[in-house]
């Protein structure tokens, strides 16, 4: 038996929906309820980032907790300073977030969030080269202060660029995207622990088959519908797949709209 599930993943404000078809005997060994309880998205580890999977659950981090006016923060080594191991460049990289953190609270700032991305490359002879890493990191010290942190001893580690973050409709996916490219090297991740998470909910039974083809393969009318489905959320994408073996899977993203000031309820 067919029937389609709604998969709701939640960071903050941001809120991904999949609705997509499941068979009863699929859901044989996992008991199946018509609604869920809010669970933890499981997060992927490091060594997989350039997988779908790894990519969309950074999206929903970086959405979820970072956004306008915050600072992408890209950091490279001279040859005076360049690691000769991956963790010598993550013992570096800490260092430098460490000092960050310590300016901010001298400041009175909020701790700091970030997400860290490091990229390097291998040689031949399986030597470190290229390395440098990519950070998302909240606001609150002006750009000038970020960069010039990147030192030790008075001397600047390498090139280092700080840039504000600037957001459209789709929020951070085009730097999350860039950051997640299909490398030419490899890549490690990591992020701040006070970051908010993904939480997921699923409901079933919720849409007939019949209806979520209809909805597929008429546009202007799934965005009719989903709009008035999620009237609290401003939705920025709905996205629909047809597959061969399984059929129709409809994929929205959205975030929930702002109170109007003087709004208590």
């Amino acid at each position: 038996m067919l029937f389609y599930r709604e998969k709701k993943i939640d960071t903050g404000s941001y809120r991904e929906v999949d609705i997509i078809p499941r068979t009863s005997a699929a859901e044989e060994v996992a008991k199946r309820g018509t609604r869920s309880k809010k669970k933890k998205v499981s997060r992927p580890q490091q060594q997989s980032l350039n997988e779908k999977n790894s990519k969309r659950y950074l999206l929903e981090l970086a959405n979820g907790n970072f956004g306008e006016g915050d600072l992408h923060v890209t950091c490279t080594y001279s040859d005076e300073f360049l690691p000769k191991t991956v963790k010598d460049a993550e013992r570096e990289i800490n260092n430098y977030l460490r000092r960050i953190s310590y300016r901010r609270k001298k400041l009175g700032l909020d701790p700091l969030k970030y997400i860290l991305v490091t990229e390097y490359k291998l040689s031949d002879e399986g030597f470190t080269k290229r390395i440098h890493h990519h950070i998302i990191m909240s606001a609150g010290l002006n750009r000038d202060e970020v960069e010039s942190i990147w030192s030790k001893r008075g001397q600047m580690l390498g090139f280092v660029n700080a840039d504000r973050i600037q957001t459209g409709k789709d929020g951070l996916e085009a730097l999350t995207r860039y950051l997640t490219k299909d490398p030419q090297g490899r890549k490690r991740w990591t992020s701040s622990r006070n970051l908010v998470r993904p939480v997921e909910r699923t409901n079933d039974y919720k849409y007939r088959i019949s209806k979520i083809e209809s909805l597929a393969k008429q546009v202007d009318k799934s965005w009719q519908y989903f709009d008035e489905k999620y009237p609290k959320y401003e939705i920025t994408k709905i996205e629909s797949v047809f597959y061969e073996d399984t059929g129709w899977h409809i994929y929205l993203r959205m975030w929930k709209k702002e109170k109007p000031r003087g709004d208590i309820n």
